[in-house]
């Protein structure tokens, strides 16, 4: 087996951390990284600790939850990508991820399954992130302001084995 090379290795494990999401629409993984390659926080999408979970399954065979598997989904589980936003009651994975990272002036580089949208680009325009790596893409808005800034943004494949 061949070494990756780093974006594809930190896209992997970006990758796993989106295993953990609780989002019906989408599961997102995010990395934040140092120059020196070593990672500061990890971050997935998902409710407030606390909070029931939007993919939780209604208990087998209880009428309380009137018939609904996700009992807990919130309004914005079944809109189209994109739309809808504020009825969702996800956390971004770069939103988790930045609020684990102890210092947001020394992320270098941030590793996420699916593009940044806006609202996570200005939090990540805040901190020393320089560059963003994704799989996904998601909105030509986000990237604009983001290369705009200076910054790096590179797409990589969507086929990490």
């Amino acid at each position: 087996m061949s070494r990756p090379n780093v974006d594809t290795y930190f896209m992997r494990i970006a990758s796993v951390v989106a295993t953990r999401a609780t989002c019906l629409r989408r599961a997102v993984g995010c990395v934040l990284v140092d120059t020196r390659r070593h990672i500061l926080a990890t971050g997935y999408n998902g409710v407030a600790a606390g909070q029931p979970h939007c993919n939780e399954l209604a208990p087998y065979h209880d009428e309380t939850f009137g018939g609904k598997i996700y009992p807990y989904a919130c309004e914005g589980s079944v809109a189209a990508s994109g739309t809808a936003i504020d009825a969702c009651g996800a956390i971004h994975a770069e939103q988790n991820a930045l609020l684990q990272c102890r210092d947001v002036y020394a992320i270098d580089t941030c590793y996420v399954t699916t593009q940044p949208c806006v609202s996570c680009l200005k939090l990540l325009l805040a901190t020393s992130c320089r560059r963003i790596v994704y799989v996904e893409p998601y909105t030509t808005a986000s990237l604009e302001l983001w290369t705009g800034a200076g910054r790096a943004a590179d797409q990589i494949s969507g086929s990490l084995p």
